[in-house]
């Protein structure tokens, strides 16, 4: 089965998108399943985890109401407020009775202390996550790295996924620390990682070959059984479309073997999350 391991829909009516303005034209409008099918089966993807892109738990609801109508949605990827550590385990003790609630993400990339994710009162959230078998997101850059590597060290037995590759300057042409920092999370850690919004990263002259350099290198350090392929739409539509990511990634993958390329196309997205497909 093949699974988009990273999407998100959205509608402008809501107004928790604090990023999501009209200096976004390509991304500000409503995005919903009947968008999103058509590329689906283009691509041959049959399923797709939702993602959170508002830090409410009002959004998440909103997901899940969605997920319930829609065979096609397989996970979804939530939010709480893990600064209030109560209302966290509060808010995660509804959310995991839906049978299609997988985990949450904090938006750590927007978070202006670096370090967060290091804080060691977000401790009794993590353990949360762990007795109720639910899954971590990481939204992160390069210079949240060496915290993240601190706090899933704290925490083994924490399900943990990076986003986006850690999503490293590729229009800045960044290799270090990017590189090390994500070899080191890979070695020192049972995290996984997506491959997905990594062409939003490179600059408007830049193309997919410019970031396969970058895939490449996430697959040396974890492996076909540690990567999850994922589109990032519609954000992606920022810097291209879904075929073009879908046929770019999954081309550079054919040297694999059948058994490698099925596990990151989808069947590591089905066992990380537990998915029910």
């Amino acid at each position: 089965m093949r699974i988009d391991g990273h999407q998100h829909f959205w509608t402008t009516q809501r107004d928790d998108y604090g990023w999501l303005t009209p200096d976004l034209p390509l991304l500000y409008r409503d995005f919903g399943p009947d968008d999103l099918q058509p590329l689906l089966d283009q691509a041959g993807v049959e399923q797709t985890v939702l993602v959170q892109a508002a830090a409410t738990t009002d959004e998440t609801r909103y997901l899940l109401g969605i997920a319930e109508h829609h065979p096609m949605i397989a996970g979804v990827v939530g939010w709480v407020d893990m600064d209030s550590p109560n209302d966290a385990i509060e808010a995660l003790d509804k959310f995991v009775r839906h049978p299609k609630f997988v985990g949450i993400r904090p938006m750590i990339q927007e978070i202006e202390d670096s370090a967060w994710i290091d804080r060691p009162e977000l401790g009794v959230v993590f353990d949360a996550l762990i007795e109720r078998n639910a899954c971590f997101d990481a939204l992160v850059r390069s210079e949240h790295l060496p915290y993240l590597l601190n706090c899933l060290t704290r925490h083994p037995d924490l399900r943990a996924v990076i986003d986006h590759g850690a999503k490293p300057n590729i229009a800045a042409g960044e290799w270090q620390p990017w590189a090390d920092g994500i070899a080191a999370i890979a070695d020192q850690t049972s995290a996984y990682c997506k491959i997905s919004g990594l062409i939003t990263e490179a600059s408007d002259t830049q193309t997919y070959d410019d970031v396969m350099r970058y895939l490449d290198h996430l697959l040396e350090v974890f492996g076909p059984d540690r990567l999850i392929w994922g589109s990032d739409w519609p954000v992606l539509n920022l810097a291209g479309d879904y075929q073009g990511w879908h046929d770019a990634s999954t081309a550079r993958l054919d040297s694999l073997s059948e058994q490698d390329r099925d596990n990151i196309l989808g069947r590591n997205a089905i066992d990380f999350y537990d998915l029910k497909t």
